[in-house]
């Protein structure tokens, strides 16, 4: 953490600088546009399908960059610090956002945390059967999980208020940016709906996650249930013996015949979950949490959401 502060502290006099010649539309090279600031993919495809071309909208972390390990670059506080709105998660991992915020005033800047905005949809992290834990308090502070988009009843809430902060921001476009919120509104709820038509279908009703468990918005959405070696934030990289053989326990207990990761998988312990099954022929399935997803991966929010549903199709069989 002190390392991010220490950057975003190095960055202030260049910021100044860049703000010296202007910022938000007045900076914006003539084309009038409002500059949009996103700090992880799954925002900045919602605002882009949003809008439009009305807006400019800049995604910050980028390259496959997982958001956990994020250190931001001189670049990214100036666009932070010179955009008119910044639409960021609020979770644990952008507490290096809050900084550039705070050292970097900006009194056309419009922050919006989405974390904030959900209000009591938020969830608060889960630590349930069998699942390790990094053995700190956190201060007794409660913490919410932050992989908020990993929801698409969400995803069609924070959308709207993506759509009025724009419209309030850019009067001339709000038409645009509220008609082109709609139409995403009604491909999100129809996607919501296979969801839900699927899972209460499905024969089985439970997960396995030999990995961390970012979906704890996904599993609340359709009541289903889940074990899981590590919270969705965890830092660590190794299961103990009592995880593996827990996980291991309930999947010859259920008669589960797939164990789930994410699609970075903390390696190696799926493999060690399955070794130690009666039958050790379960299937490794990977849910992708978008957490590195780039707008260079030839994906969308939604095309992902689809592909995730298919694989939870088959994991529930």
């Amino acid at each position: 953490m002190s390392k991010i502060i220490k950057c975003v502290f190095s960055v202030t006099a260049a910021v100044l600088l860049a703000l010296s010649a202007g910022c938000g539309k007045a900076a914006d090279g003539g084309s009038g546009k409002i500059k949009v600031v996103c700090t992880v993919y799954p925002f900045y495809d919602w605002t882009v399908n949003i809008a439009g071309s009305s807006a400019e909208v800049d995604l910050i972390v980028s390259g496959g960059t997982d958001m956990h390990s994020y250190q931001p670059s001189a670049e990214d506080v100036i666009k932070i610090a010179g955009c008119d709105l910044l639409i960021y998660g609020g979770g644990a991992s952008d507490s290096w956002v809050t900084e550039a915020v705070a050292q970097n005033e900006n009194p056309g800047r419009t922050v919006i945390n989405l974390l904030e905005l959900l209000g009591s949809l938020a969830a608060k992290e889960e630590h349930t059967e069998g699942m390790q834990t990094d053995g700190h308090d956190h201060d007794g502070e409660e913490e919410y999980d932050e992989h908020i988009w990993l929801s698409l009843k969400n995803a069609a809430f924070l959308t709207q208020k993506i759509a009025a902060a724009l419209s309030e921001k850019d009067g001339e476009n709000a038409g645009a940016y509220s008609a082109n919120a709609e139409e995403y509104k009604k491909r999100l709820e129809s996607l919501d709906k296979k969801y839900e038509e699927t899972v209460s279908t499905a024969k089985n009703n439970t997960l396995v996650f030999a990995d961390r468990f970012p979906f704890l918005y996904l599993t609340r959405d359709y009541g289903i249930k889940y074990y899981a070696a590590f919270p969705g934030c965890s830092a660590e990289t190794e299961a103990s013996f009592e995880t593996v053989m827990f996980l291991s326990g309930k999947i010859d207990e259920l008669g589960i015949k797939y164990i789930m990761t994410t699609e970075s998988p903390v390696a190696g312990i799926a493999e060690t979950v399955r070794e130690n099954t009666g039958d050790k022929n379960a299937e490794i399935l990977a849910l992708d949490s978008m957490q590195s997803l780039t707008a260079e991966d030839g994906q969308d929010y939604i095309s992902v959401m689809e592909k995730n549903l298919e694989v939870l199709e088959k994991a529930l069989d």
